[in-house]
């Protein structure tokens, strides 16, 4: 069931079919993933696709490519000017659905109109979102608009692989003396808060994220016949690895943007739990151990770094032990922690010096943003201008975005898409019928115009 939003006061027509331009992108196949089998011919396929869906953005704003797919467009103003440039950011890439199909309601990658929804791989994450941005600035073109300070389109080709495109742009940006004054990217949405007392829906717009990991663990074992075995196995020695590590959770720790959030729940909470909210905001240690015990598996997530075993190898029959046996380890660092900690901690608590532990991959959390600035306050503008009377609430991201490349030389990050995401719909985030409503898009481009005629000169 979908929410019943207000009617824009922004009666300014907007070009039709976004709905269509998203459901063609959706066809084009731009899994990161499967770049090494399917090669780069979809990804150009999209990126041809764009130019034509977006002719005046691609007459009028010059693109560069940084990387092999990422995309950077620059919009200058009419008159120079001397503040700081605006980062808004998108990804073009979306994760496999194979192994999924028969799952599906529809084809993944067919791009079907069905029942007011867009039905398709990336619908949410994060063509649904691209397009949004994409058709705002097309429609401010054709009213002949430019913006009162420089605007950067940032396009990523392989968030869904840790985004190492983002990360170029953003070097080779800052390296060409690019400070911006706000980055906006992907991570919040339009959503039902999942926290009790508190009903509604809310623009839920991420402060900070968590830092991201992944750590393989493996051993060495004799090989031989399994009739004779030796002690633990290498299987049972990962195995073992992994179970201390289950057994062992971090410890809790209280981000101030998890407190934030708190106050603002404690603001838009009924009568009985608007006190319980407030005294958690002013009592953070025990609110967070709270919301650790009692707040299932998001309010863990928010205050304590997150560990999962996600594959485990070795062996190759079932009657010889195994030489190897690895896992792979995705974890996600709070705010206030650091990998190098997180790697410490790892070895202490497995206590084995047998099992090697090697880093993958690693980012670390990000520095928190304001929710009292002009830029938040901008957010809330846009928020309104596609959902009124909608309330934007600051929260921490737990999964990772291109935006945390961003975090290190700017200091106003925030991680939020203009679509509505109903709470039973959020599994489709990389799982099955991923889809978003036609009308979100329409909403979602009268926030991006909006946040865009807003900003300062």
């Amino acid at each position: 069931m979908h929410a019943a939003f207000a009617a824009s006061a922004d009666s300014t027509p907007a070009r039709p079919g976004i709905e269509e331009r998203l459901a063609a992108l959706i066809r084009i196949p731009t899994v990161s993933a499967e770049r090494s089998v399917r090669g780069d011919e979809p990804f150009e396929a999209l990126i041809a696709l764009l130019a034509e869906f977006y002719p005046l953005l691609h007459q009028h704003l010059p693109c560069e490519r940084i990387g092999d797919l990422g995309l950077v467009y620059r919009w200058a103003p009419a008159e120079e000017s001397a503040a700081d440039p605006v980062v808004l950011m998108a990804h073009y890439d979306v994760v496999p659905a194979a192994g999924q199909e028969a799952e599906w309601s529809v084809p993944p990658f067919e791009g079907r109109i069905v029942d007011g929804q867009v039905w398709g791989r990336g619908a949410l994450d994060d063509k649904g979102a691209l397009c949004t941005l994409l058709d705002a600035v097309e429609n401010l073109l054709a009213e002949d608009w430019t913006p009162p300070r420089t605007v950067w389109l940032c396009l990523g080709s392989d968030e869904e692989l840790h985004g190492a495109t983002a990360k170029l742009i953003a070097e080779t940006l800052r390296s060409r003396g690019v400070r911006p004054w706000l980055v906006l990217d992907e991570g919040g949405a339009v959503t039902e808060v999942p926290f009790p007392g508190v009903s509604g829906t809310y623009a839920m717009v991420g402060l900070a994220e968590k830092g991201v990991m992944s750590v393989e663990l493996s051993a060495d074992g004799t090989g031989g016949h399994a009739s004779a075995p030796t002690g633990l196995t290498a299987v049972g020695r990962v195995a073992r690895a992994v179970a201390r590590l289950n057994r062992n959770p971090f410890d809790i720790r209280m981000p101030r943007t998890v407190v934030s959030l708190l106050a603002a729940l404690a603001v838009h909470a009924e009568p009985a739990y608007a006190r319980l909210w407030r005294l958690a905001a002013a009592a953070p240690w025990p609110a967070a151990r709270l919301l650790a015990a009692a707040g299932g598996a998001d309010g863990a997530a928010l205050v304590r770094t997150s560990l999962a075993a996600t594959m485990l190898s070795g062996g190759s029959s079932a009657n010889v032990l195994p030489s190897s046996a690895s896992a792979m380890l995705n974890i996600r660092v709070n705010v206030g922690e650091t990998t190098a900690g997180v790697v410490a901690r790892l070895r202490r608590v497995i206590a084995d010096p047998k099992v090697s532990v090697r880093v993958v991959e690693a980012d670390e959390p990000t520095p928190e943003s304001a929710s009292d600035n002009a830029q938040f306050a901008l957010i809330e503008d846009c928020v309104e201008a596609g959902y009124p009377g909608v309330d934007a609430i600051p929260y921490l991201t737990t999964a990772a975005t291109d935006g945390r490349h961003w975090h290190r030389f700017a200091p106003a990050v925030y991680r939020f898409a203009p679509l509505y995401i109903p709470q039973d719909e959020r599994d489709g985030i990389h799982g099955r019928d991923e889809r978003v409503a036609i009308d979100s898009l329409v909403r979602g481009e009268r926030c991006y115009r909006a946040l865009l005629k807003g900003l300062p000169a």
